[in-house]
């Protein structure tokens, strides 16, 4: 039957196409090392292993093989995360009778809070870009003001900034329907700033910078008229930053701001697509952690 690896990342559509290809190429290194530990000294002494050949004692030795190589904790983790998908997957589809990485123990990846920005770095990025930035045709500085004040003002990730399409927006109402994680749907509102910049960027700079011909309805485009994607978004964050900085560290700024004025925590999940409440829970650390440094700086026994 093989490993099938084709129809694995047809099962994993879902998800981003890299993504998709990460967990199908971490597989393939996994059967790759079990061909080479089950074959003799003279080459192969058996059948290439199959899917069944795997249990748990062959997982847990792969995983330990890892860390001797020098992996990080967290690419062993991650390693470790694919090989379940996979192997779930191979349960469910009947080409496993059960699945052998229940019981693998990974290493415990240590969790680090999430980049806040200081409100110097946030003025710099929404308000008084830097001086390269000064000679940007109006159409680019409309688009880059768009795409910042949604990535701080409605908490998007990068992905669903650029998945977003002209019959997304509701100007009047103020609010943005996002395709997120697992082509899950909501509905952002959008911050009064970011409505303004967006209602700017559509009105004048998307048709100057757009080619019909290729942009088909995505609200941003490129200098060369085509769709907006991740790589670019970053590269436009860099630009505009004064200190080096990602789009993500916006995200964790509007949910981090949320909690640190009072939102409910629950609603903050809501606004930012978090499957999981335990995903949005981070933030609360994130705000005790700041409220311990202002004691500090500014309390006079602390």
């Amino acid at each position: 039957m093989g490993w099938d690896l084709e129809d694995f990342a047809a099962s994993t559509a879902s998800v981003n196409p890299d993504t998709s290809a990460m967990y199908c190429r971490e597989v393939e290194a996994f059967a790759q090392w079990l061909a080479r530990r089950l074959s003799g000294p003279e080459g192969p002494a058996s059948p290439a292993p199959e899917p069944a050949d795997v249990d748990l004692r062959l997982v847990r030795r792969y995983l330990a093989h890892l860390s001797t190589e020098g992996y990080a904790r967290k690419t062993v983790a991650r390693k470790a995360s694919s090989l379940r998908r996979y192997f779930r997957w191979a349960e469910r589809t009947g080409r496993v009778a059960a699945d052998p990485t229940v019981g693998a123990v990974t290493p415990v990846r240590g969790r680090r809070l999430p980049r806040v920005l200081r409100a110097e770095e946030l003025e710099t990025l929404l308000d008084t870009p830097r001086p390269v930035v000064a000679d940007d045709s109006r159409a680019r500085r409309q688009r880059d003001d768009a795409v910042l004040e949604l990535l701080y003002g409605s908490g998007l990730r990068v992905s669903e900034v650029c998945a977003i399409r002209l019959g997304d927006v509701d100007l009047g109402r103020r609010r943005l329907t996002v395709s997120g994680k697992g082509a899950k749907q909501r509905l952002v509102p959008l911050s009064e700033p970011a409505a303004d910049a967006l209602a700017g960027w559509l009105a004048h700079g998307r048709g100057e910078m757009a080619d019909p011909s290729c942009a088909g309805d995505a609200v941003f485009v490129n200098l060369r008229g085509r769709p907006l994607n991740t790589q670019a978004v970053r590269r436009l964050v860099d630009r505009r930053a004064a200190t080096k900085t990602n789009p993500h560290a916006l995200r964790h700024t509007f949910a981090t701001h949320l909690l640190d004025g009072g939102a409910d925590l629950r609603h903050v999940q809501d606004v930012l697509g978090h499957a999981d409440l335990a995903s949005t829970q981070i933030y609360t650390h994130v705000s005790r952690d700041r409220l311990r440094r202002v004691i500090q700086d500014t309390h006079p026994r602390a």
